[in-house]
């Protein structure tokens, strides 16, 4: 489209029963001069699918050390199952093609434990080289400098595939990376700056992106996953949405996430578990938090791979005999002190929003409802 299109996402929200009686929604305006593709990458062709694929083997007896060859064997094994094609070659030609320029979007905020792992970026990209994407057309990109450079990432990646963050840190002062056409305007708290601008990279060179976000717990949105890692970490100017014990995060990850063309061109979710983060994330500054489910989930609906992490999530605090993602009782919150969480799991900094996952939903992001999920669980 040449002319500038006008999104109002707020239209959308009275249809969210997460948003609760009395709560204010903020009102947002997402401006973008880029059509929807037929088939938006999210949710994708098999909106509701999730592939779930363990391997006891994938990682060593400590759970530092990541087995490339299983990981080959567990990404193979799950792209097959998604897709239904016999070979590796046959599932990723599904999603790409020689002319595409690929984005993979990494997390890299749980360092140094509990990110995107070097072993699984690597053989994404060796995949959509076998496809016959160029190396110098794959990018393997996330908004922060300091974190993204502090894992090394191109030690483990084929020559010529790109290694790109927007900004040096979260400053908040560097905007040149951003598009100034393509941005969501809402005012969460009274803030001074109320636009928050889409990536260059995204609106003005890709033409797909696969997302690689980890299994964490999120002090904020209860957990971060497919949603969050995408539309949070493609956008400048997000964290705004919660201070001082609040936060907007219930309606903020989904309306970021359905912005164009961020949401056309996210065509395939890998999350990886390999390692996750169980309390006091997105960060994952010691091990005390961290765990191991050994596992990779493949799909194209974002929000039914999110909505199975927060049975995961909630599952081990239960496990760990701390408060639930759900919980909103008063007496739990210490407002923005994160040394009081990061040493208490029954600490909470932020009245959590894990019902992002089921707004997402109301958004057409995908499928939140656990009796329409589809999961195949594949052990190798």
């Amino acid at each position: 489209m040449d002319r500038r299109a006008f999104l109002e996402l707020l239209a959308a929200a009275p249809l969210v029963p997460a948003a609760r009686a009395g709560s204010a929604v903020p009102s947002y305006r997402a401006v973008s001069r880029f059509a929807p593709a037929a088939v938006p990458g999210m949710p994708g062709p098999w909106p509701g699918r999730v592939v779930s694929v363990r391997s006891p083997r994938c990682l060593d007896e400590a759970g530092t050390l990541v087995d490339a060859d299983v990981v080959r064997e567990m990404t193979d094994r799950g792209m097959r199952a998604l897709t239904g094609e016999t070979t590796a070659l046959g599932a990723w030609r599904r999603f790409f093609e020689p002319r595409d320029v690929v984005g993979i979007k990494v997390n890299a905020g749980g360092g140094p434990h509990v990110v995107s792992s070097p072993p699984i970026v690597a053989e994404i990209c060796r995949n959509l080289v076998a496809v016959g994407v160029p190396a110098s057309s794959i990018v393997v990109f996330e908004r922060f400098r300091d974190q993204l450079e502090g894992i090394g990432y191109p030690a483990h990646l084929p020559e010529g595939v790109g290694v790109f963050a927007a900004e040096a840190g979260n400053e908040r002062t560097q905007n040149r990376a951003y598009d100034p056409e393509t941005y969501v305007d809402v005012d969460f708290f009274g803030e001074e700056d109320t636009r928050s601008n889409m990536m260059r990279l995204v609106t003005g060179r890709l033409t797909k992106i696969v997302n690689v976000p980890n299994m964490k717990d999120h002090g904020a949105t209860g957990v971060t996953g497919c949603l969050k890692n995408v539309a949070y970490g493609c956008f400048s100017n997000v964290a705004r949405s919660h201070a001082r014990g609040q936060t907007h995060t219930l309606t903020a990850v989904g309306t970021f996430a359905a912005v164009e063309p961020l949401r056309s061109r996210c065509v395939l979710q890998i999350m990886d578990g390999l390692r996750a983060v169980w309390h006091g994330g997105p960060f994952a500054r010691t091990t005390r938090y961290v765990f191991h489910p050994r596992r990779i989930l493949f799909g194209t609906d974002p929000v039914a791979i999110d909505r199975l992490l927060l049975d995961v999530i909630d599952d081990k605090r239960k496990a760990e005999g701390a408060i639930s993602i759900w919980d909103r009782s008063p007496k739990h919150l210490r407002v923005e002190d994160a040394d009081a969480r990061d040493a208490d799991p029954d600490v909470n900094i932020l009245i959590r929003e894990p019902g992002h996952v089921a707004y997402a939903s109301h958004l057409g992001l995908g499928t939140a409802d656990l009796a329409r999920i589809r999961v195949e669980e594949i052990e190798v």
